[in-house]
């Protein structure tokens, strides 16, 4: 059975090596997003970047579903590596595939059929109804490229290789920033040609990935008559697989839940959470990847049962997390103005954007350690076979940040500073009890 064995070598650079990639990845991930607010805020305005803003917060929801389903079936995949049982990881390969086909297509019925009551449920303005409805209508096309990409690249990465996932994102952000100029300035599409050069990209990425994981492996995705699907592959994959996406569908819906909060404000403060999110996002998903790393490196260990190994990993992670995010955090604040007015071109508004979402990356961007050390939390819990506690730790932290916000943001000395506010709260409570919680099952 092929693929990088973590369970041996240095901890530091082994964890660093097999993170590296893996970050690298997803900040080229965060270009498709990144390209279709810079493109759409300068070409067609700050009405069709709040649209766009909105729908990223929407979409994130979605496909956290799928990778969610996706890291819990990694995991499970981890763990039968270390163990060295290729039987069970072929059998919880085929069990995953099904569950996430199966969902994946159940979300893509259900998005067409509810399109207009989410737009009323997200309480978008009149205004920008007609924009956000042209957008979604294309960009909910995606999501079998969002479920082949993922189960592919979770696989490979619990295999070791986090670096072939990376080189086809690679070639999918180039791509995708291509066909947004082209399409949205060269032939006018609007909102609907980024929506439709986001998904081109990641169709090509998730059917690319596919065919190299069947070529690389296959001993693992061969026809094999001896393997079955089999009613506790699929229990073993579903009960990971669920709470991690309940994890990451709890996390992904308490921000859409904020967003929601974030358009009764009006269309100058959707645009400038729309651009801070974004350079938010881009900032902090370093440490997110690093977690995820972590967790497969985990993962392995305990399958090999490593304990010794497991527990250097920790202390090195925690203390690489912590650091990189305060680098982070001082970058950010640095030069707030400037990266947010990379996404506003429109005269009329432009300062006002500029100022709120300033103020909220001074605000929110000041804390990224905390929100790594959260990262780990969930990865650990989640590699130890405690995927229910991440879930607990999600719920505290976005369930304090959408009634915070919602509260905060009431009081008029604060109005939307409230809401920048109960993000960091969320984070440190919630690093609080899951770090206490790990201490006391130690002793």
């Amino acid at each position: 059975m092929r693929g990088n064995d973590l369970t041996k070598g240095p901890v530091m650079s082994t964890m660093l090596r097999f993170a590296f990639p893996m970050i690298l990845g997803d900040l080229l991930q965060q270009c498709y997003n990144i390209a279709d607010t810079l493109i759409v805020g300068r070409f067609l305005g700050t009405n069709a970047l709040a649209a766009v803003g909105s729908a990223f917060s929407l979409m994130t929801f979605l496909t956290s579903i799928i990778l969610g389903l996706a890291m819990g079936s990694g995991t499970v995949f981890s763990m039968y590596f270390g163990k060295k049982d290729e039987m069970g990881l072929k059998e919880s390969i085929i069990a995953s595939f099904v569950i996430l086909g199966v969902v994946t297509a159940i979300l893509n019925v259900l998005v067409f059929i509810s399109i207009d009551w989410i737009i009323r449920a997200l309480q978008i303005p009149v205004e920008l109804v007609s924009l956000m409805r042209e957008y979604l209508l294309v960009i909910f096309l995606g999501l079998v490229a969002t479920f082949l990409y993922n189960f592919f690249a979770s696989l490979l990465r619990a295999l070791g290789n986090s670096l072939v996932p990376m080189l086809f994102l690679a070639f999918s952000a180039v791509l995708n920033i291509t066909l947004d100029i082209w399409f949205v300035a060269g032939l006018d599409w609007g909102v609907s040609g980024a929506a439709w050069a986001t998904i081109i990209a990641q169709y090509l990425s998730g059917i690319g990935i596919a065919i190299y994981a069947r070529r690389k492996f296959p001993d693992l995705l061969g026809f094999d008559r001896s393997v079955r699907l089999r009613r506790d592959a699929m229990h073993e994959i579903a009960s990971f697989s669920s709470l991690t996406c309940l994890q990451q569908s709890i996390m992904n819906l308490g921000i859409l839940a904020v967003q929601g909060r974030v358009n009764s404000f009006g269309p100058v403060v959707m645009a400038s959470f729309a651009a801070g999110v974004k350079i938010d996002a881009f900032a902090y998903l370093p440490v997110q990847d690093f977690g995820n790393a972590f967790s497969i490196f985990i993962a392995q260990n305990h399958g090999a049962k490593e304990k010794e190994r497991i527990r250097k990993g920790i202390k090195t992670a925690f203390i690489v997390s912590s650091a990189f995010g305060i680098v982070l955090s001082l970058v950010v604040c640095i030069f707030a103005s400037p990266l947010v007015g990379l996404f506003i071109d429109d005269p009329s508004s432009a300062s006002l954007v500029i100022e709120e979402g300033v103020r909220y990356l001074r605000i929110e961007g000041a804390f990224y350690a905390l929100i790594g050390i959260l990262f780990l939390l969930y990865g650990l819990y989640r590699a130890i076979e405690r995927p229910g506690m991440s879930v607990v730790l999600t719920i505290i932290s976005l369930g304090l940040r959408v009634v915070l916000a919602y509260a905060l943001s009431s009081i008029p000395a604060l109005g939307v500073d409230g809401i920048w506010w109960s993000i960091p709260i969320g984070w440190v409570i919630a690093d609080a009890f899951g770090i206490i919680y790990y201490v006391a099952k130690q002793k």
